[in-house]
C-alpha cells in the first residue's frame, strides 16, 4: 500500500491506495468493483510519462471516479471526473502515475499540486 498526501493543499485526507504496473492488473483497475472506502484508491504506474499510455477506461465500472494524473516529479498533470461506463479519457500532459480513487477527492487536487507518494520507493 502507497500514501499519497497532497502537500499543496496540507488539509486534504491522505489516499491509501494500491500499487498497480502490471498490464493485468492496469487493465482490470476497478473494474467490477460496487465500491471503494472513503481513502481508498489505485495507483496504475507507467513505464513511461505517456499521454495514450495513461489513458484509462470506464468498462465495467459501478460508479465513478476523480481520476489524478501526476507526472515523474510527482506533480499533478490533470484531474478529471471519470463517468462510468465512458469509453477512454486521457490526461491533457503525460502522465507516469494515474490516481483513480472516489469522487469525493476531485476538490483536494488540482494541476500543478506536489504530492507526496509514499511507499513507491520500495515497489
Amino acid at each position: 500500500m502507497l500514501t499519497i498526501r497532497n502537500l499543496s493543499r496540507p488539509e486534504a485526507p491522505p489516499i491509501q491506495a494500491r500499487y498497480c504496473a502490471s498490464f493485468a492488473c492496469q487493465l482490470r483497475g476497478l473494474m467490477f468493483r460496487r465500491s471503494l472506502s472513503p481513502q481508498e484508491g489505485l495507483l496504475l504506474v507507467q513505464r513511461r510519462p505517456s499521454r495514450l499510455d495513461a489513458a484509462i477506461h470506464m468498462f465495467g465500472m459501478a460508479f465513478d471516479l476523480a481520476i489524478v494524473w501526476i507526472d515523474a516529479r510527482q506533480r499533478v498533470v490533470d484531474v478529471r471526473k471519470a463517468l462510468r461506463w465512458r469509453p477512454v479519457y486521457f490526461p491533457r500532459r503525460p502522465a507516469l502515475y494515474v490516481l483513480e480513487t472516489g469522487v469525493q477527492h476531485l476538490k483536494h487536487f488540482s494541476p500543478g499540486d506536489q504530492l507526496s507518494i509514499e511507499g513507491l520507493e520500495t515497489q
